[in-house]
């Protein structure tokens, strides 16, 4: 009867523990969704920002986006 009672202690620690660190992981991910849920990546930069790439409609070396796409996988940047 005691090694049943001790085992039954010891099964409700490891689920306790269990449920605890799963509460806590939870929770830190919800904590960390929302922190980003509020961060606003698409604002228009302010300072002295440029525009790094810009697309170019005519000339004689302009290149169709099924080009660039290849030079892309090519040079891998």
């Amino acid at each position: 009867m005691r090694s049943w009672f001790y085992l039954v202690i010891q099964t409700l620690k490891v689920f306790l523990l269990f449920m605890g660190c799963t509460l806590l992981f939870y929770y830190g991910i919800l904590w960390v969704s929302q922190e980003y849920e509020s961060y606003h990546r698409y604002d228009e930069p302010q300072g002295k920002a440029v525009k790094v790439f810009q697309m170019e409609t005519s000339g004689a070396n302009s290149t169709t986006w099924i080009e660039r796409l290849m030079m892309f996988y090519r040079e891998g940047e």
